[in-house]
């Protein structure tokens, strides 16, 4: 039944399909006619509208596999801008335009520089990001899983099926990508991988900006740009201009979960520590802080050491733009900041980094070399040698 081969359209319904873009989505099927397909397990029924007609014609989709898989072939030689409207079992519609319509976002140029070691601003563009494409407002995801058979973003906005967003990979690079529309800053998620032993990891995104509150540990979309106001030109200013070989330094080592707690023993948020803090350091006429880890990690205990998200500071203290509120307020009290940042080790919880896509990959995979006794695994940092 339908247009594709039966071995493609069990890898899409069993999602095994390294390359789904290749068969979802609008494709030319010859000369006379296209076809649009997609796959949704929750829908009873899928309709195509145009949205470069006035009237926004629709086109009823044939269901062509029970799991959801649906597919209508329309005798034109052009594509189309088209958004789907799907319907449940319950009677419940929504609509949102095809994540598999849309073309890569990652240049060539970029995966180049990330393959080399080279692209040393890889956060903008491997994580989520929420973004606007052919006037759709949606969120861009991509990750880093080379040896997965398959990658699939889940989330609170497609009930956490790895079945539903499906992503392809970018040629050799092991770059996953999709941009999902209608996904926006405060959703859930986790990138679910099917490793070549098919198993299944539910891994959070190691270039996530913002984090669920322990013991919940899912990444969070969050788009921190243009949320602080930084007022610290005068303090960057003089950084910038003065010789610290040459002037005296006094640091005040912190770990901010324990210097100072609420009545409830609560910690306290980032605002709040930032104004005890600058006043007991200036007290003491120390000249920076260095802050004890505060990057993401799933263990209080830990005090910061094992860490799993990189780019995140840990929501223990609230959102990434109390942190920046925390850093400007040192910085116009002239005081500078040093942050502890643990790039050897972090854990073995099964939503980090160990065995990322089912293989060492952020890790040495002889044990003997990548992973302490104490510390657990270590992370493996190329250094050339020349």
């Amino acid at each position: 039944m339908g247009t594709m081969p039966n071995e493609e359209m069990i890898k899409i319904v069993n999602a095994e399909h390294y390359d789904p873009f290749s068969i979802l989505g609008i494709h030319k099927l010859n000369d006379k006619e296209i076809v649009i397909r997609t796959f949704h397990p929750f829908a009873k029924n899928i309709e195509i509208i145009n949205l470069n007609t006035k009237t926004k014609r629709k086109y009823k989709m044939e269901k062509i596999h029970p799991d959801g898989l649906f597919e209508r072939v329309l005798k034109r030689k052009t594509f189309f801008k088209y958004e789907l409207l799907y319907t449940d079992d319950k009677g419940n519609t929504w609509k949102s335009r095809d994540p598999y319509s849309f073309l890569p976002v990652l240049t060539d140029y970029d995966l180049y520089l990330f393959n080399e070691g080279n692209n040393h601003k890889i956060y903008e563009k491997l994580g989520a990001h929420p973004m606007e494409i052919d006037d759709t407002k949606g969120t861009y995801f991509a990750v880093w899983a080379p040896n997965a058979k398959r990658v699939s973003v889940v989330g609170n906005f497609n009930n956490w099926d790895g079945r539903v967003h499906q992503m392809r990979v970018l040629g050799s690079s092991g770059v996953w990508e999709i941009f999902i529309p209608l996904v926006q800053e405060g959703d859930i998620y986790k990138f679910e991988i099917k490793t070549k032993n098919n198993e299944i990891l539910l891994k959070a995104d190691p270039y996530a900006f913002y984090t669920e509150l322990r013991p919940k540990n899912a990444s969070i979309v969050y788009n921190f740009h243009k949320k602080h106001v930084w007022k610290d030109q005068k303090w960057m200013e003089k950084r910038r201009k003065t010789n610290w070989f040459e002037k005296p330094i006094s640091i005040y080592e912190i770990h901010l979960g324990s210097w100072e707690k609420g009545n409830n023993s609560e910690f306290l948020n980032y605002r709040e520590l930032a104004q005890k803090i600058a006043k007991y350091v200036k007290e003491h006429n120390y000249t920076h802080i260095e802050i004890l880890p505060i990057l993401e990690h799933p263990l209080d205990e830990s005090w910061g050491y094992q860490v799993t998200g990189y780019f995140s500071p840990t929501s223990r203290y609230g959102k990434p733009e109390d942190f920046m509120y925390f850093v400007d307020y040192m910085h116009q009290n002239n005081i500078g900041v040093i942050l502890d940042w643990v790039p050897g080790h972090f854990p073995k919880d099964a939503h980090g980094l160990g065995k990322f896509d089912g293989t060492a990959l952020y890790e040495h995979m002889d044990p003997r070399l990548g992973e302490h006794p104490d510390w657990g695994p270590i992370f493996l940092i190329m250094v050339e040698m020349k």
